[in-house]
């Protein structure tokens, strides 16, 4: 009986080391950034057997067959579709600014998008006035109403936007919906569905989190784009999700959060279109692709000369195209550099970028929230403050909410704006969307608004933060470690 249990002891430390080896040579096959990699193989061994179940739970970037299936089927018809759009008019190429032309052309090398000229662009930064838009637009609605949101949050204005979905679909209009199980599980759980339903709303829950499926797909892979189509002529996006902040997260000992959207009349808007439509083929199986624009661009007018580039991102979707899109525009800054975003956890190659760029003489602002709806990232963020610091980039901490804006701007004349935190997650894991914007106009207004972030900040003090507590410093070391995940 003893050699038995010996048996048994000997084969389960077999079994155990070949787990392990075989995990550990997975990770390192998969040739991602190195520090995802260490971060991976320190949870493997730190803690044993529940490291393994985590990385084949969370571990590697699986869709899950069928939608995987899908999304290789829809490069062609999509594909088809894009080229058409890089015959329109208001495809010029030739007028972009040498900031721009970079984007542009990795853009439209890797996902066939062409950026478009043409467009009205509105900036709005008051969430009331944005629900108020998005409501009136909708009530004028007369053919179709296509939207795709991270969080629906039932409550205030935002339900003045649900009753008005459910009027259009009542009086004909084709309303279309597509909500993150996860970020909008408390809508989910309202009454609002099933008005929706009733009144005729094609609502679709998009990666819906089922435990019976958790190693047949990545679970925590999230539908995070903010978009609103109205018939293919009018579209929003930008970092604010479908609520409004007087009734969402006001436990959370954050403030209200501060978000930003961009209202678009013109080309761009059935690329836009576009995207959404890829989604709800993802999710559903169902094909629908938008009119083309309508391209007959008039020389006077007014932004004839100033593009819009549609820049998406997410499985499925050219790998890594967002990270080019921040590095190209990054590398482009001559004079100044703001970033704002509610998360600062960067990749070391976005980490190089920012520093490298800070010290060949560029001004470098990064605007981030004073307090945090993520204990995790917080912490995380703050093991960036020293090297941030030293390379003499700026750190302003905002203190009139949890400011969940997403912008760059370069050298006050070309932006990006969209969904997209400066994180592990949005740069590699999630849906996400970013307008790039070459429109001195449209950038004007969004620098007066991150000079207002910045002048309802506090400037970190290099000295003062190299004598913060040192019962922090372990702390933020641990969150580090860990941060290629976050």
């Amino acid at each position: 009986m003893e050699k038995v249990y010996q048996f048994l002891v000997w084969a389960s430390v077999f079994f155990y080391w070949l787990l392990i080896a075989g995990v550990t040579i997975r990770v390192v096959l998969k040739r991602r950034a190195l520090g995802v990699s260490i971060a991976w193989l320190m949870i493997i061994y730190i803690i044993p057997i529940v490291g393994v179940i985590l990385y084949l739970l969370f571990g590697e970037l699986n869709l899950g067959r069928k939608r995987a299936d899908r999304a290789r089927a829809m490069f062609a018809p999509y594909g088809k579709w894009l080229e058409t759009v890089n015959e329109c008019e208001a495809h010029r190429p030739q007028h972009l600014s040498f900031l721009a032309r970079p984007v542009h052309d990795l853009c439209l090398r890797r996902a066939g998008i062409p950026a478009l000229a043409g467009n009205q662009l509105t900036l709005f930064n008051e969430t009331a006035d944005i629900l108020r838009n998005i409501t009136q637009d909708i009530k004028e609605a007369e053919q179709s109403i296509n939207m795709v949101f991270y969080i629906w949050h039932p409550g205030g204005h935002a339900d003045d936007v649900a009753k008005a979905v459910c009027d259009a679909a009542k009086r004909g209009v084709t309303v279309r919906i597509l909500l993150d199980s996860a970020g909008s599980k408390t809508f989910f759980r309202s009454h609002w569905p099933d008005a929706m339903r009733k009144a005729g709303v094609e609502l679709i829950e998009a990666l819906a989190v089922s435990p019976a499926r958790m190693f047949l797909r990545r679970l925590d892979i999230r539908q995070h784009r903010k978009i609103v189509i109205i018939d293919n002529k009018t579209g929003y996006t930008g970092s604010m999700n479908l609520v409004d902040p007087r009734f969402f997260k006001q436990n959370a000992g954050v403030g209200q959060w501060v978000d930003i959207m961009v209202k678009a009349e013109g080309p761009s808007v059935p690329i836009l279109n576009s995207i959404f439509a890829w989604d709800w083929e993802v999710e559903t199986g169902l094909r629908y692709l938008p009119d083309l624009p309508q391209c007959s661009l008039i020389e006077e007018h007014r932004h004839a000369n100033h593009s819009v580039q549609v820049a998406p991102s997410g499985p499925g979707m050219p790998d890594g195209i967002i990270q080019q899109v921040l590095m190209l525009a990054i590398h482009q800054a001559k004079k100044s550099l703001t970033i704002t975003t509610p998360y600062l956890v960067p990749s070391e190659s976005l980490l190089s970028a920012l520093q490298t760029t800070a010290q060949r003489g560029v001004t470098v602002n990064i605007i981030i929230p004073a307090k945090n709806d993520s204990l995790m990232v917080e912490w995380a963020s703050r093991s960036f403050f020293n090297e941030l610091l030293r390379a003499g980039i700026n750190i302003y901490r905002f203190n009139g909410g949890l400011l969940h804006t997403k912008s760059v701007m370069v050298d006050d004349k070309f932006c990006l704006i969209g969904t997209v935190n400066l994180d592990m997650r949005s740069l590699w894991l999630n849906f996400e969307l970013t307008l790039c914007v070459d429109d001195p106009e449209f950038c004007a207004d969004l620098v007066s608004l991150q000079n207002a972030y910045m002048a309802d900040s506090s400037l970190v003090d290099k000295t003062e933060w190299s004598r913060r507590s040192v019962f922090n410093r372990p702390i933020e070391q641990f969150f580090y470690m860990f941060s290629p995940l976050l």
